[in-house]
């Protein structure tokens, strides 16, 4: 053996070649890192051509105790199999690896061993290491999605849209994915490293990895750290003193970072959108096409029964919290083929990392099938019947008597999963994808659909003559934070006699899950409303008044109720009034070429009747810059205009997104962005 030793002295792993051919130069140009179920090459070079009849084999090893141990066939075999083949001779031998598309992602090890004619190892070359991702560029890999626009968006693109709001007033946040930035690959499989699965049992879950299915499961279970080593703490209200404020996040990179430095300590904190956009940076950087997804009036069902049962008292204040309705709230998508399920269930999945209700022991949600939640089949895997409730269930409102007796005042059918929403795959505009879940609201199928999904429907009560008499309403004009407003409530009697009736207006600060901060302004009056004619009362809503109690999603909910004892049923409407906040003005001067300082330019306005203090912007962007925080001297005086200058190198070619938020004491998460083009010198 030992004049064969040292016959390999070098190995080429061809990264920039490989790495352009396999869709991944953009996470790097160094290492090695390909996609499953597409050949790559690697050079041996040797110091001596190999001696006759020896050979070579190749024995892949996964795993930190190389749990998963792979031989690698010398030719192509049936079944899915790794297999190589060899060219050249004398000095140089290229190895053209292929993988099956069914592969384990994962770090591998490559062992590639000299065999003497008797079978003796004469030679072991140090082990090569690469990583190994799904495919979607691959038509034989469940993930496989033949449209490049698609794959250019739901792989490749490492900014998103993320839509927020209300259903009447949407707006959106740029958020930064950065899928392909330093090291986010490595804290990617981190995080599959440490979930509960692979903490029990590490050979069993490598296993696994060939599966999309269950890695897509891990990813919602460990991006919530509610019961495992999870990346987020979730919490959903003040005071966040002891972290970070979940609207303060651009981004999931220094999400991801901070996890990882601090040894899988959960970071603090998160809500919804946070959990979504981290979860989609995963699951594109390990190669499954993701999207993000926004549904507004998303019902929260804990008992299973399709139906939101929400209990006010006489003040109109929720005296139950087990159920309810959230102004928005963000999963994602992602693309393959369910081979667990029969036939019709492939395409978008919806998986939800955000801890609602625990699946199987543990807070995980998905993949469950869009199309299965829009025909009703919710015995499907994954939380079927939970996902439905959320675009479909009806929501009752009770009113609880002081002597607790419990009265039905009002059924809504229609306003539970509205504007479902995702990024548009051409640009930056919002793609509305309600009816990929739902039959059209109202629609004799949507209704059979409900009905098939395991609840007979609900009819309303009969409702006694003069019943319908009395419409109310609610309206406003834009509010703006900082400013005082009105709200209108009409009352409008389309009946044939005068009523006399009480209303009662409450206005009360509310957070995007309706957890209620704080009464802004509570009144009740007697009113006598002619027959066919409007009453209207106007409530004012005072800066200082809302100031005190409004939450950090800027949200005013106002409900109104009339009831005349004996004559009408108790009517009640209800509107969500988004107060706007202005937005950073951001601007990008010269032209933007690779490793060459540019600067942003960043002002703001304060728009409140008071000084804002302890001002800060961060600053970030997806191959642009890491987050930087830039402090203002001084407090902002109201009407005051500061500005600031940012300098960066961008690091990658491409159009990218710069990401600005704004933080002070009493104007919190102010957003602002920029596009930057970058190209080559």
């Amino acid at each position: 053996m030992a004049n064969h030793r040292g016959l390999i002295s070098n190995v080429n792993l061809r990264s920039n070649e490989n790495n352009l051919a396999h869709h991944t130069r953009e996470i790097d140009r160094e290492r090695l890192i390909v996609r499953r179920g597409q050949p790559f090459s690697i050079t041996l070079q040797c110091s001596d051509s190999l001696p006759p009849k020896h050979h070579l084999e190749l024995v892949l090893h996964l795993g930190k105790r190389d749990e998963v141990v792979i031989k690698v066939q010398r030719k192509r075999e049936a079944g899915n199999k790794w297999w190589f083949n060899q060219q050249g001779a004398q000095d140089e031998i290229l190895l053209t690896l292929h993988s099956p598309a069914d592969a384990i992602i994962g770090h591998y090890h490559l062992a590639v061993l000299i065999m003497s004619p008797d079978g003796r190892i004469l030679q072991e070359a140090d082990k090569i290491g690469f990583h190994l991702l799904f495919n979607p560029w691959c038509k034989d890999d469940v993930v496989y999605l033949p449209d490049q626009n698609l794959l250019q968006e739901y792989i490749m693109n490492e900014d998103g849209v993320i839509y927020m709001g209300t259903s009447d007033y949407i707006s959106g946040i740029h958020w930064a994915y950065g899928q392909f930035e330093d090291y986010v690959m490595d804290i990617c499989f981190e995080v599959l490293d440490n979930s509960n699965d692979a903490l029990r049992n590490s050979k069993m879950d490598i296993e696994n990895r060939f599966d999309p299915v269950y890695v897509g499961r891990r990813i919602t279970a460990m991006v919530n750290a509610n019961d495992d080593r999870g990346v987020v703490a979730g919490k959903w209200e003040r005071p966040y003193s002891d972290g970070v404020a979940p609207q303060r996040w651009n981004g999931s990179v220094p999400i991801l970072r901070q996890w990882s430095k601090d040894g899988g300590r959960a970071v603090k904190y998160g809500q919804c959108w946070v959990f979504a956009g981290v979860a989609c940076t995963v699951l594109r950087c390990l190669g499954i096409p993701t999207r993000l997804i926004s549904n507004f009036a998303s019902a929260h069902d804990a008992d299973g029964n399709l139906s939101i049962d929400i209990l006010v008292n006489e003040r109109l204040e929720i005296v139950n919290r087990q159920e309810s309705t959230w102004n928005f709230h963000c999963w994602v998508e992602s693309w393959m083929r369910r081979e667990d399920l029969p036939k019709g269930n492939d395409g978008w999945q919806v998986l939800d990392p955000t801890p609602q209700e625990p699946s199987d022991g543990e807070y995980c949600c998905g993949p469950c099938p869009v199309t299965a939640i829009k025909e009703g089949n919710l015995g499907v895997k994954y939380d079927a019947p939970f996902i439905f409730a959320e675009v479909n269930a009806d929501i009752v409102y009770w009113m609880v008597r002081p002597g607790g007796q419990q009265q039905r005042i009002k059924v809504d059918e229609s306003s539970v999963g509205m504007n479902i929403s995702t990024k548009s795959v051409y640009d930056d505009q919002r793609e509305d994808v309600t009816l990929q879940y739902k039959y059209p609201e109202g629609s004799a199928k949507e209704r059979e659909v409900y009905k098939k999904a395991g609840r007979q429907v609900t009819e309303p009560e009969s409702r006694s003559a003069e019943s319908g008499q009395l419409q109310l309403s609610i309206k406003h004009a834009k509010a703006v934070f900082g400013t005082d407003f009105d709200v209108f409530v009409e009352v409008k009697n389309e009946g044939s006699k005068d009523a006399n009736a009480q209303l009662t207006i409450l206005a009360l600060a509310v957070t995007y899950t309706s957890l209620s901060q704080g009464v802004c302004q509570w009144q009740t009056t007697s009113v006598t409303v002619p027959a066919h004619q409007t009453h209207k009362q106007v409530m004012r809503l005072h800066y200082d008044d809302y100031v005190k109690c409004v939450s950090e999603h800027h949200l005013i909910r106002v409900k109104a109720f009339i009831e005349a004892p004996g004559e009408i049923e108790p009517i009640m409407a209800m509107a969500d009034i988004p107060l706007s906040t202005p937005e950073l003005a951001v601007q990008v001067y010269g032209k933007a070429v690779v490793n060459e300082q540019m600067t942003a330019h960043i002002s703001f306005t304060n728009p409140l009747p008071v000084p804002l203090k302890g001002g800060v912007f961060t600053v970030e962007g997806a191959g642009l810059l890491a987050a930087s925080e830039i402090n203002v001297n001084g407090d902002i005086s109201p009407g005051q205009k500061v500005s600031v200058k940012q300098s960066f190198s961008p690091m990658r070619t491409g159009v990218r997104k710069l990401l600005v938020d704004f933080n002070s004491d009493r104007l919190k998460h102010v957003k602002g962005d920029a596009t930057v083009v970058v190209g080559r010198r």
